[in-house]
């Protein structure tokens, strides 16, 4: 496990708290921690527990993963997927609500597109042979052409 980075964990979470527009006491509050020890956090004489920074993600209402990532924590799996989270939070043209809804869109597509298989390479076809439509553009197969009898 990586050294903790405290100073820049708790620039982190006063730059994350200034854009919920939070004051110091009520995200201490809101995470269940003292204010002393949380301006202590942010100024990086302190250094939080997973339990606290995940308490303080909670009441920010953003990533655990990404306080975890700042304090050195967890190693840096997907940059992308931060820094996209970190855009959205940081937008000052959205509500925080707007900002909730953005990331969990974001994270379902992901997840979507992480389930999608690789296609399976299809089997060689004999020579001569065409392969099926596997999309005809008529769902519903025509139905024999009966001669008029006069």
């Amino acid at each position: 496990m990586a050294s903790l980075n405290v100073g820049n964990v708790g620039e982190y979470l006063r730059e994350q708290r200034r854009n919920a527009q939070l004051s110091l006491r009520q995200l201490a509050d809101a995470a269940g921690v003292s204010n002393p020890y949380l301006s202590q956090i942010e100024r990086g004489l302190r250094k939080p527990s997973a339990e606290i920074l995940q308490q303080l993600a909670k009441a920010l209402r953003i990533s655990a993963e990404t306080l975890y990532v700042q304090a050195g924590m967890l190693e840096e799996r997907d940059r992308d997927e931060l820094e996209v989270h970190a855009a959205i939070l940081a937008d000052p043209t959205i509500n925080e609500r707007q900002k909730q809804v953005l990331i969990q869109i974001y994270e379902s597509f992901r997840k979507e597109n992480a389930v999608v298989e690789e296609p399976v390479p299809a089997e060689p076809m004999p020579a001569g042979s065409m392969p099926a439509d596997p999309s005809p553009a008529d769902p519903m197969p025509a139905a024999p052409v009966q001669p008029k009898t006069a």
